[in-house]
């Protein structure tokens, strides 16, 4: 194998190494967040409206203000509000 292909495969296998890595981190963050859910309906919460706080949180404050303000208009139309 010629020095270019020795050098193009390292780096190719440090590239693979640190993409594993990458993947336990996720499992590991992925199971935390279980816990986490778990911990939560635990004590009684309810964790479908828990993430949709997550999901808003998310959102850019003009986006989730139009968000609410479609949904308050459908609200009013079905005589909700």
């Amino acid at each position: 194998m010629s020095e270019t292909h020795s050098v193009t495969a390292d780096e190719l296998r440090s590239f693979l190494e640190r993409f594993e890595g990458l993947e336990a981190e996720k499992r590991d963050i992925s199971e935390q967040q279980k816990e986490l859910m778990a911990e939560l309906k635990g004590r009684g919460y309810d964790a479908k409206r828990f993430k949709e706080g997550i999901r808003l949180r998310k959102m850019k404050p003009e986006a989730r203000a139009e968000f609410e303000a479609v949904v308050d208009m459908y609200k009013a139309a079905a005589g909700l509000a």
